[in-house]
C-alpha cells in the first residue's frame, strides 16, 4: 500500500504525507540507514524518541547475513529487528557496484563471490524482488545498475552511461513483473539513471513513468562525481518526476544537500553521513561542523550545540525532575581520546537528531509558506561556524 498527498508547495518544494503499510511518513523526510537491520550506535527506542519515521535496510547484506531463512522465521525484517514503523530496502544494486572487479554483470543479472564466505552467487531482478518480498519492506527498490562516475580509470562516457541506463530499464520491467507475480502488497519504486547526462536522465525518467511505478528515485549520484555535477543533476531531475508521486534522492547527503534537494522537489533522502561521521568524531550543528577530537574542546564546558534538544546536548528530564544526559564538549572529547564506545553512541544520537530535526523545521517552514526564508537563514547559520 502507498498513498501520497501533497499538503503544501513553495516553488518546487513540497510538504507531503506518505501512508505505507507500517505507518504514515511526513515528508520531506530523512531516513537513517540501517544496513544490517540496525542503525549503528542507537537503539530502536532512541530512534523513536528522535522521531525517525522510516529507516533503511540493505537487501544485499541481509541476504548474506543473517540469511533469508533466519529473517523468514521471524515473519520479516520488522519483527526481526523490533521496528514497527516503515522500512525501505535498497535493491542490492549499489552494493554490487561497489564490489568492482569481484562481480560480472550480464543481461540476466550479476554474478559475484560472497564477501562473507566466498560462495558463488547470482543476483537478478527477480531474486532482488524475492528477497525484498520476504523482508516485507514497505518500500521496495527496483534492481538497477548504479552507473559509475568513472569506469576503469576514465570518466564514464555517454555511450557507457546509455548502455547502463537502458540495462536498468530492462531490469525495471523484470522487477515489476516479478513483484506482481509475488503479489507483494507493498510499494515498488523505479530508479532514474543516466549518469551525468541530462538527456539520458530524461530518457530514463520518461520510460519509468510509462511503467507507472508508485514512486521514483534518482540514483547514480554520490558515486564519486564532483559536487557541482551532483548539484547539476539534483537541479535537473527531481522536479521532472510525476508531481503526484513521492520522489527519493538516493545516498544524499550533507545538511546543505538536504535543504537544496527539498528546494528542487525531493521528498525523501538517505545517507550514511550522520552515522558514519559520528563514529569518526565529526558532528553536525546548526552553526557548522565540529570535530570533537580537536584539542580546543578539551576544557570546553559547552554542549555540542546550544540550540539542540537531543539527549547528548540537553539530556532527559524524568517525571521526578531528575536530569540525565546533557554532556559537555570536554567530556565527549575525553571519550573520543580514550576510545570509549559511548563516544560514537552519543555522537550518533546527536547527528541523527540534528538531521531529523532539520527536516521537521523544513516541514514547518513549508507549511508556513516561508521555506525560502528558512533556507537563507539556514545557510547563514551554517556558515557562521562553531
Amino acid at each position: 500500500m502507498l498513498n501520497f498527498e501533497i499538503l503544501a508547495t513553495e516553488g518546487h518544494a513540497r510538504r507531503g504525507r506518505l501512508a505505507l503499510n507500517h505507518g504514515v511518513v511526513q515528508t520531506p523526510i530523512f531516513m537513517p540507514v540501517g544496513t544490517y537491520g540496525t542503525v549503528k550506535g542507537v537503539t530502536p527506542r532512541s530512534l523513536e524518541e528522535m522521531n525517525a519515521q522510516i529507516i533503511l535496510g540493505n537487501t544485499f547484506h541481509l541476504w548474506m547475513r543473517p540469511g533469508l531463512d533466519v529473517i523468514q522465521s521471524f515473519g520479516g525484517l520488522h519483527r526481526f529487528e523490533r521496528w514497527d514503523r516503515p522500512i525501505l530496502t535498497d535493491s542490492g544494486g549499489f552494493q554490487v557496484w561497489s564490489l568492482g572487479e569481484m562481480r560480472k554483470i550480464s543481461e540476466e543479472g550479476v554474478k559475484f563471490a560472497s564477501p562473507v564466505n566466498g560462495d558463488k552467487l547470482f543476483l537478478t531482478p527477480e531474486v532482488s524482488m524475492q528477497v525484498q518480498t520476504l523482508l516485507d519492506s514497505d518500500i521496495v527498490m527496483q534492481f538497477d545498475e548504479c552507473t559509475p562516475y568513472e569506469t576503469k580509470g576514465h570518466l564514464t562516457t555517454e555511450a557507457e552511461a546509455k548502455f547502463s541506463m537502458e540495462l536498468s530499464l530492462r531490469w525495471a520491467k523484470r522487477c515489476q513483473a516479478e513483484f506482481t507475480r509475488l503479489q507483494n502488497r507493498n510499494a515498488l519504486f523505479g530508479i532514474v539513471q543516466g549518469g551525468m547526462f541530462e538527456h539520458l536522465r530524461e530518457a530514463s525518467l520518461a520510460a519509468l513513468v510509462d511503467m507507472d511505478f508508485p514512486g521514483y528515485a534518482v540514483g547514480g549520484v554520490s558515486v564519486g562525481e564532483p559536487k557541482e555535477d551532483m548539484l547539476r543533476i539534483m537541479a535537473h531531475t527531481p522536479h521532472r518526476l510525476p508531481a503526484h508521486k513521492p520522489r527519493y534522492l538516493m545516498g544524499v547527503g550533507t545538511p546543505e544537500d538536504l535543504v537544496e534537494g527539498v528546494g528542487q522537489g525531493v521528498d525523501m533522502f538517505d545517507c550514511v553521513m550522520p552515522t558514519r561521521n559520528a563514529r569518526n568524531g565529526h558532528l553536525f550543528t546548526r552553526f557548522g561542523d565540529l570535530k570533537i577530537r580537536n584539542a580546543r574542546h578539551k576544557t570546553d564546558h559547552r554542549p555540542l550545540d546550544e540550540s539542540c534538544s537531543c539527549y547528548t546536548c540537553k539530556g532527559h528530564t524524568a517525571a521526578d525532575g531528575t536530569v540525565t544526559g546533557g554532556f559537555s564538549r570536554a567530556y565527549l572529547h575525553h571519550l573520543e581520546r580514550c576510545g570509549e564506545m559511548l563516544a560514537p553512541m552519543l555522537a550518533t544520537i546527536h547527528n541523527l537528531h540534528y538531521y531529523l530535526h532539520l527536516m521537521q523545521e523544513i516541514r514547518d517552514a513549508l507549511e508556513a509558506g516561508r521555506f525560502a526564508a528558512f533556507a537563507a537563514q539556514f545557510r547563514q547559520d551554517r556558515a557562521r561556524g562553531v
